[in-house]
């Protein structure tokens, strides 16, 4: 693996040329479009493929314990066994029961317009990045799959990946203190979304002071208070211990990423713990060595070496460092490290379920155009990684295959060009040089 220092002035990446407003002028009119289509398809998939139960009596089972004012979470089940999620997601099943009256046909048209939604935002964040091709904006639409979990299943995955996906459009605005809130909401729905939170946590420290770093995580923290307070105050325990589980054995069978390992290796500590190593291990050196490989490394990027070096000399520095002027980052920056992280987590997840598709299908088009693949071999990464995931029962083979398409585009993701962080680039080039 390449290792690399401080990033001169002479290979910092170029000011976006003069064409991008072209790319626009076509992303946008290429997005409209796609939007439209793909809400009639949804429509016609609702009117005319039949529904699918799986967890939508439980879901309703749960929520029904709740609005009859069961507090302890202990005591909410379904037909598919305890709830495991946190409140959020019984406040936002609970409207959604009294919306629909529980009936599946008005659930699913709400989830149509949910999938819309997120189609919307995921489009949003692909115009203001320019990294995708106008046309290749059309893979977002093709899969399959995540259309079934939205609208043929109604599975809680979709409301918090649309709630991730708006978090990521505040940041992108700058907004992180509403991003946060906002991304906690989704936390709060399901907590596979905590895959996005070491990049998150990377992203606040390069572009906020100290105090907009803890403010901004005092907002995701309140609002998960906020939102538990009533299990809180009654069944702590039984709330914090199953809300928040993160010891779950999935079940074997519907492993989709690992079925080629045989049940007892699949179940056994020593797996999950391997794969938590190799988590955290490309975590940091994806941290180290791309993500803030223009700063220097991790200590540079956040400032806290500064501190280090500092805190025996003078309390001013250490003042200073804690109220500098925040760096607004760039929006490529920004979808490229929350993005990345995310699927750096996905590639070690010890299992990934079908409806889990939908955590990172809507960032695979990004991540394939930022490697220097061709065209074609990207495509084919795309069918191979939607073939996998629309192969029931999974098998060793499909299995097998995910993995290998999984690691490839990792392996493209090391050695892409790393962008500049930072916004007014020409004036940060001239600091540089």
């Amino acid at each position: 693996m390449a290792m690399a220092g401080p990033v001169t002035g002479e290979e910092v990446i170029s000011a976006p040329p003069a064409s991008s407003s072209l790319a626009r002028s076509r992303l946008v009119p290429a997005a409209c479009g796609l939007l439209v289509l793909d809400a009639l398809l949804t429509a016609v998939i609702i009117a005319r493929v039949p529904y699918t139960k799986i967890d939508w009596d439980a879901y309703m089972s749960q929520v029904t314990g709740f609005l009859a004012g069961e507090r302890n979470y202990a005591e909410l089940h379904g037909d598919t066994g305890p709830l495991v999620y946190p409140a959020g997601f019984l406040y936002i099943y609970a409207a959604i029961k009294r919306i629909t009256g529980g009936a599946v046909f008005p659930a699913q048209i709400v989830f149509g317009v949910l999938y819309v939604v997120n189609l919307g935002l995921v489009l949003w964040i692909y115009i203001r990045v320019q990294v995708v091709p106008w046309w290749a904006l059309s893979l977002l639409c093709l899969s399959k799959r995540v259309h079934s979990i939205f609208v043929l299943r109604l599975f809680n995955d979709c409301v918090a990946t649309t709630l991730t996906h708006a978090s990521i459009a505040l940041m992108l605005q700058q907004h992180w203190h509403l991003a946060l809130s906002v991304f906690s909401a989704a936390v709060s729905v399901k907590m596979n979304v905590l895959l996005f939170a070491p990049p998150l946590l990377l992203l606040l420290l390069k572009s906020l002071t100290i105090p907009g770093v803890l403010t901004s995580l005092a907002c995701a923290a309140l609002f998960q208070v906020l939102v538990g307070m009533p299990f809180l105050l009654t069944y702590p325990v039984e709330y914090l211990s199953r809300a928040f589980n993160l010891g779950r054995v999935f079940i074997h069978f519907w492993s989709v990423n690992f079925k080629f390992f045989p049940e007892d290796v699949f179940i056994s500590k020593p797996f999950a713990l391997s794969l938590l190593i190799l988590h955290l291990a490309f975590l940091y050196l994806f941290a180290q060595y791309k993500w803030c490989r223009h700063e220097g490394g991790v200590l540079q990027a956040s400032g806290l070496k500064e501190v280090k070096e500092h805190n025996r000399e003078s309390g001013i520095t250490i003042f200073k460092r804690f109220f500098r002027i925040s760096r607004p980052l760039s929006d490529n920056h920004i979808v490229t490290v929350l993005f990345s992280g995310n699927f750096i987590g996905i590639v070690f997840a010890r299992s990934l379920h079908y409806q889990f598709y939908s955590w990172y299908f809507f960032s695979i088009p990004f991540l394939l155009w930022k490697t220097k693949f061709p065209t074609p071999f990207r495509l084919a990464i795309f069918v191979g990684v939607e073939f996998c995931w629309n192969v029931y029962p999974s098998t060793p083979l499909s299995s097998v295959v995910l993995c290998l398409c999984h690691i490839t585009l990792l392996t493209g993701l090391w050695f892409s060009s790393s962008e500049y962080p930072y916004e007014n680039i020409k004036k940060e080039i001239k600091k540089v040089e």
